[in-house]
């Protein structure tokens, strides 16, 4: 009988603990894949969206920031709306909180991946297989050009797989294998500076700073452009002193 009642209880109880993973508001979309609602910071689940640093290749073969146009197409199509965010309270190794998100009773990364901006992360979940394959076919987003998957452009090297519809240049490696953290800002949206102290602390500079002209923007001393204020300190930085 303690056994039925116990069972009884925790059946009531499974929709509270539910409801109480369910976030739900207006985002800030930092990414492709990663959003923050209030405190929280989100990571899409079962998709994988190029990081605003990543490039790629466009149509015509030329350098392309691809990371900052799957944020922008999201921020397009989703921004200013109420996002729907179910968890199961799993977080990423950057402690985010991993969730599937609905906008508007649309499954948000199923749009993403279905347009060509996020790929199907298999490693994790098949759920969006048949959405990636009527990308390409359709030649949308990312597949339009030519591109490295994002769990590969992370740890790139000259012999990772090339993705997309056009036959790749001799330079596209070049392009592929670098970032937009290079010397060259990304856009001219994002020239925001970030560098990090001899403390390992991240600041960033925006083009009124004193100091801005003196940061040098090199991929092995861990700067990064940002697009904007909220951006930076998204990731963690504080704007400098002087």
């Amino acid at each position: 009988m303690r056994m039925k009642f116990l069972s009884a209880i925790a059946v009531m109880l499974l929709p509270a603990f539910a409801q109480a993973a369910d976030i739900t508001g207006v985002p800030k979309i930092r990414e492709g894949d990663h959003i923050l609602i209030g405190n929280t910071r989100i990571r899409l689940g079962g998709i994988d969206a190029p990081s605003v640093d990543q490039l790629c290749l466009n149509t015509n073969g030329e350098r392309w920031t691809c990371g900052v146009a799957a944020r922008d197409e999201l921020i397009k199509h989703a921004d200013n709306k109420t996002w729907i965010c179910r968890s199961r309270q799993v977080v990423d190794r950057r402690g985010r909180l991993v969730a599937r998100c609905e906008v508007d009773g649309e499954d948000i990364q199923k749009w993403l991946v279905q347009n060509g901006w996020a790929l199907s992360a298999v490693r994790f979940s098949r759920d969006y297989d048949a959405d990636e394959q009527a990308a390409r076919d359709a030649k949308a987003g990312l597949w339009q050009g030519a591109f490295i998957a994002p769990w590969d452009w992370r740890f790139r090297n000259k012999k990772t797989a090339i993705l997309g519809s056009i036959k790749p240049p001799e330079n596209a490696n070049a392009i592929l294998l670098a970032s937009a953290s290079g010397s060259v800002a990304p856009s001219p949206d994002c020239t925001i500076k970030g560098n990090v102290n001899r403390s390992g602390e991240c600041i960033y500079h925006q083009p009124t700073s004193r100091w801005y002209a003196k940061i040098k923007m090199q991929i092995s001393k861990g700067t990064r452009w940002f697009c904007s204020v909220d951006e930076a300190e998204a990731a963690g930085c504080r704007e400098t002193k002087r």
